[in-house]
């Protein structure tokens, strides 16, 4: 069974010829060796490529440890490179190699090269590592699968789907498990001996349990407010002989998010067009992922989960998102009214909600409030947990179901 990931393709094929390195980059395990390798690889053939000027090379194989050696990996590339036609060189986890941005960089001058990469960690686009691309490195972040291309391989209603979506997320070989305990055990596995030793093994640190534990923190307050003092006294509220401070938090937090484990949203003030720096809220890359830290025990709190999987629905199709914060005055008295997100993709922004449900009258008007009290042209959406009819109130807020959101990569489109 394959699935098609048409999205992430035409980001590949639109970048032949822009004379850049293409980074791929992604959590592991979120397909993007299959996306290169496979399908990125057969579009090619398809377009008339021959496979001798396609030269692949996975760097995170045994059997190619000695191409770890930079020198011995720019010798092996350019003893491939025999004519003046073009080759495409797809290089998977490159950041195994040592001083690999030098060895890429000097791909650059052979004339009839496309040079295609993949990472799992982020730490290889540090400012010091753009700083030695010169400019010269182009990034395409692969998410898991949405749920358009879970369901497009679901055998199921929308309603099922989206349950399955919620609890075991879009790791592609999760969602080609066959039963529910498959499906679980791949999970904890992946979680255990791939991501969380992922990072410690990087990062060198010390004390494994104090990162886990962490993580199940963050993974029982998606969609709530934090920061790292406020985190560490929670932690020290579980575990009251611990000594973690607020600044090993914030390097936990950071590399969570170098191993795009998850990823922070930052709170803007839409009045006064600034951000607040804290608290922020931080949001999984995939739902399996985070609900294999909590054992599958928390994954029956919908709305929280729903607005995670909107978070990073925005994200996939390239909009950089914000947590919306909108002062208003009850006569003497402040309040600070949120916005669930602030979508913005060049000039343009959205505003939106995420509500399970609106029943009552009373729900409605909650859900507009801070919607009403921005005061310009933007779109206005609230995208609802139940089964709605796409509709728009007379104030111009526009109502979407959950499943017109995400199986419509259109949606935020319309009106």
């Amino acid at each position: 069974m394959e699935i098609e990931r048409d999205y992430y393709l035409k980001e590949l094929v639109d970048r032949i010829d822009n004379q850049l390195i293409k980074i791929v980059t992604g959590i592991r395990r979120c397909g993007k060796s299959y996306l290169l390798n496979i399908i990125f690889k057969n579009y090619l053939i398809e377009q008339g490529n021959d496979e001798e000027h396609i030269i692949q090379l996975s760097l995170d194989e045994n059997k190619n440890k000695k191409y770890l050696d930079p020198d011995v990996l720019d010798e092996y590339i350019r003893s491939l490179i025999k004519d003046d036609k073009k080759y495409y060189i797809l290089l998977d986890e490159v950041q195994e190699v040592r001083d690999f941005e030098s060895v890429l960089i000097g791909f650059l001058h052979i004339n009839n090269v496309e040079i295609y990469v993949t990472g799992s960690n982020s730490k290889f686009l540090s400012s010091d590592i753009v700083t030695e691309f010169r400019g010269r490195g182009d990034e395409i972040r692969v998410y898991p699968l949405s749920f358009a291309e879970f369901y497009s391989v679901y055998e199921g209603s929308e309603e099922k789907a989206l349950n399955e979506y919620y609890t075991y997320g879009g790791l592609p070989l999760t969602v080609l498990g066959k039963t529910d305990n498959a499906k679980i055990n791949y999970l904890k596995t992946q979680k255990d001996n791939v991501y969380i030793n992922d990072i410690v093994d990087r990062n060198g640190i010390q004390n494994k349990e104090e990162l886990e534990m962490l993580v199940q923190i963050i993974a029982s307050d998606i969609g709530c407010l934090t920061n790292p003092l406020k985190l560490s006294n929670g932690f020290k509220e579980r575990e009251r002989t611990s000594s973690m401070t607020d600044k090993t938090i914030y390097n936990y937090l950071e590399h969570l998010q170098n191993a795009f484990l998850i990823e922070r949203a930052r709170r803007f003030d839409v009045r006064g067009k600034r951000f607040i720096e804290t608290p922020q809220k931080y949001y999984f890359t995939d739902m399996g992922i985070r609900n294999s830290f909590l054992d599958f025990r928390q994954s029956e709190e919908i709305s929280h989960t729903m607005e995670n999987v909107i978070y990073i629905e925005l994200k996939k199709r390239g909009h950089n998102v914000d947590v919306g914060s909108v002062e208003i005055r009850e006569g003497n008295v402040r309040k600070q009214l949120e916005i669930d997100f602030v979508a913005n993709k060049g000039n343009n922004k959205i505003y939106i909600q995420s509500a399970l449900e609106m029943k009552t009258s009373e729900k409605v008007q909650q859900e507009q409030r801070s919607l009403l009290n921005v005061n310009d042209f933007f779109k206005k959406i609230i995208i609802v947990g139940d089964n709605v009819k796409r509709s728009r109130y007379d104030n111009g807020i526009i109502i979407m179901s959950i499943y017109d959101f995400l199986l419509d990569s259109n949606s935020l489109e319309y009106w």
